[in-house]
C-alpha cells in the first residue's frame, strides 16, 4: 500500500491550501519553486548590479513577498505560478538594476570600470614565463654575435641602423 503523503500534491491543491492559510503548503511550493527558479534566475542579474543583492537573494525575497501575498494571487492554470514567479524575479533583477544606476557616479563607475590596475592577470603571468624560457632557451642556441643583435633589437629596442 502506498503511502499518499509521499506522493507530490499538485500545485493546484497546494496553492489552494496556502491561500487557506497552511503554512506547511507554503513550505512544499517555496521548496518546489525556490531551486527551479534559482537555476532560471543566475546569469540574469549583471555582475555589475551585483552587490547588496544577488540572484539567490532576490529569489529568495520574490518568492516570500508571493507567498505572504498569497491569497491574492489568481490561479489560471498550469504554470501560471511559474510564470508569476519568473515575471516577479525579473521585475525585482530590473529594480536592483535602477537601484545600481541611481546610486552617485563615483560609486556607478568605480562598479562598472573596475578595471584591474597594471598587475597582470594569472593567464598573462604563465604565459610571459613561459615566452621567457623559450626566449632563453633559444638565446642559448646562438654565438655571441647573434646573442647580442637579438638583445639589442628586442630587449633595448635599437632599430637596425643601431645595430
Amino acid at each position: 500500500m502506498q503511502n499518499e503523503s509521499k506522493s507530490p500534491a499538485p500545485s493546484a491543491e497546494l496553492l489552494a491550501k496556502a491561500k487557506a492559510g497552511d503554512t506547511r503548503a507554503i513550505s512544499v511550493l517555496f521548496r518546489r519553486h525556490g531551486p527551479e527558479l534559482r537555476q532560471w534566475a543566475r546569469g540574469r542579474l549583471p555582475r555589475w548590479a551585483r552587490g547588496m543583492a544577488d540572484t539567490t537573494d532576490v529569489v529568495q525575497d520574490v518568492l516570500l513577498r508571493t507567498f505572504k501575498r498569497i491569497d491574492t494571487f489568481e490561479d489560471r492554470g498550469k504554470g501560471a505560478l511559474r510564470g508569476y514567479l519568473r515575471r516577479s524575479v525579473m521585475n525585482r533583477i530590473h529594480d536592483e538594476m535602477r537601484k545600481v544606476v541611481r546610486r552617485p557616479t563615483g560609486e556607478l563607475e568605480e562598479r562598472l570600470f573596475n578595471i584591474p590596475g597594471e598587475q597582470p592577470t594569472p593567464f598573462e603571468s604563465a604565459v610571459d614565463s613561459e615566452r621567457a624560457r623559450h626566449y632563453k632557451a633559444a638565446l642559448a642556441t646562438l654565438n655571441d654575435e647573434e646573442r647580442m643583435l637579438v638583445v639589442g633589437r628586442i630587449e633595448l629596442g635599437f632599430n637596425y641602423d643601431q645595430l
